[in-house]
């Protein structure tokens, strides 16, 4: 059984008025294994957005089903799906979304408290992470005293500190420098090497060459897929390009 299975997902809004109608996903179906590193490719309007929502339990598909570990969570009430979110999810924003008011520790820390645990123990969490992550030396800083690699880094740290099944992150590297991007990247393929199953949506080329696999979305459907194999990533983001140069052709022929 794969650790998550998108089976048919399609979604559909209606206008506030209820009488138009927009489908954002069609007919989105694929599999991802545990400790897999997934990329998801599109343009803007192509659906990535709206399957990310879906996936992170913020949206529900108007067909189709979602599951991890074979539990179906698109179908629970609001209280249980947060619930089952916390315990099975961990998330990377592009804008970091840390707690200003709160130390980097503190905002580490914060899922742990949202789910109870024990507050003896969650040093004995965050000190090996924040180690792994190098920012042990600044944990008692705020947000607003450190960088916007460290933000990221510290954004990582609390998106792990659950371990959770899927880490799903959104631009991830949107809001850093190249070297900062850099950084983030192989740490994350560092995670993901230690086990942890990655999916991340991206604009970027070079990021999504740091993945297993990479799904180009195009219309609410799935349109292509990369996989890495034995390849270098250097490989690897050869293909992605000529495969982004077909997407785009695509388009263009499109409005002719």
């Amino acid at each position: 059984m794969s650790l998550l299975e998108v089976n048919h997902v399609k979604k559909v809004y209606k206008t506030r008025m209820g009488g138009d109608e927009v489908t954002a996903l069609k007919d989105v179906h694929f599999t991802v294994e545990k400790g897999e590193f997934v990329a998801i490719m599109g343009e803007s309007g192509s659906g990535k957005t709206t399957l990310l929502n879906i996936l992170a339990g913020l949206d529900s598909p108007t067909n189709g089903r979602v599951l991890i570990d074979g539990k179906d969570y698109t179908t629970l009430k609001d209280n249980d799906k947060a619930m089952f979110r916390r315990e099975n999810l961990g998330f990377i924003f592009q804008d970091f979304n840390l707690l200003d008011n709160f130390s980097l520790e503190d905002n580490i820390k914060l899922p742990l408290v949202l789910g109870g645990e024990n507050h003896a123990k969650m040093n004995d969490r965050v000190i090996p992470i924040a180690k792994t992550l190098g920012i042990d030396s600044i944990l008692k800083k705020y947000p607003y005293e450190v960088s916007g690699g460290q933000k990221q880094r510290t954004a990582v740290a609390r998106a792990i500190i659950t371990r959770p099944h899927i880490l799903l992150a959104d631009e991830p590297t949107g809001a850093l420098d190249s070297k900062s991007s850099t950084n983030l990247l192989k740490l994350l393929r560092k995670i993901n090497k230690e086990g942890q199953t990655i999916l991340m949506v991206t604009h970027s080329n070079v990021a999504a060459s740091y993945a297993d696999r990479v799904m180009f979305i195009r219309d609410g459907k799935v349109f292509n897929q990369i996989y890495r194999g034995d390849i270098s990533r250097e490989e690897m983001l050869d293909k992605i390009c000529d495969s982004v140069s077909v997407l785009m052709r695509g388009d263009d022929e499109s409005e002719q």
